[in-house]
């Protein structure tokens, strides 16, 4: 009886080591696609969720991949903390053993965050982005017709075509805010797409900047 449970006990530690070996294997050769389709200089950090891992690789199904891909540049705009997950991933064993292109994820999200230094570097002349990181405010003095005008306002964070828009509301200070608001709203353009083709979906002030959330459907991830 002794021996049996001695020989379970090493079989366990055998097959949870080479659950470790396969997984680190399969997480490189998925990092490599995944710097491939984002067009990075080297592979992202790749965890894939989930024990037993062998049983995952065995069905070809992998529930959530999870990937850290740092700091990137969205069409001139440094994004920080990109990172995201992708759901429902079909990778068969054979194929990623041998290179091949047939893996597909069923959803990818992505997130990160636009540093106040992005915000500040797209605000319009003479105008101080400010906020305690639920809201974002706006003051400063900018150029109507011949006159300098002083205002404070708050700034409403919304997704538009091309980017992220920062709209000004609550203005305060001025006889005409509507026309104000155009002068000292702007967006921070997206002049590029995003790794996998995601599309920007939500925004929210953090404490660090703009985070933002975005996904897509369908996603190859090829080498």
């Amino acid at each position: 009886m002794r021996k049996l449970i001695v020989f379970l006990i090493v079989l366990i530690v055998l097959l949870v080591a080479v659950d470790r070996v396969a997984v680190a294997g399969v997480e490189r050769d998925l990092g490599n696609r995944i710097a491939a389709a984002a067009d990075l200089s080297g592979p992202p950090t790749v965890s894939i969720e989930g024990i037993p891992f062998l049983t995952q690789a065995a069905s070809g199904h992998y529930p959530e991949v999870r990937f850290d891909l740092g700091t990137f540049n969205y069409g001139g705009v440094p994004v920080k903390n990109l990172r995201g997950a992708a759901y429902d991933v079909t990778a068969p064993l054979a194929d990623v053993l041998q290179n091949r292109a047939n893996i597909e994820a069923r959803r990818v999200t992505i997130s990160g965050t636009l540093t106040r230094a992005t915000i500040d570097k797209y605000a319009p002349e003479g105008v101080k982005i400010g906020g305690n990181g639920r809201r974002l405010t706006a003051s400063g003095e900018v150029t109507m017709g011949v006159n300098k005008v002083k205002f404070d306002a708050e700034m409403r964070i919304e997704v538009a075509d091309g980017g992220i828009k920062l709209q000004a509301e609550k203005i305060q200070g001025v006889p005409v805010p509507g026309q104000l608001a155009q002068l000292i709203s702007y967006t921070i353009p997206f002049k590029g797409n995003l790794p996998f083709d995601v599309k920007v979906t939500g925004v929210k002030s953090v404490a660090e900047g703009l985070e933002f959330s975005a996904e897509a459907s369908d996603v190859p991830i090829r080498g």
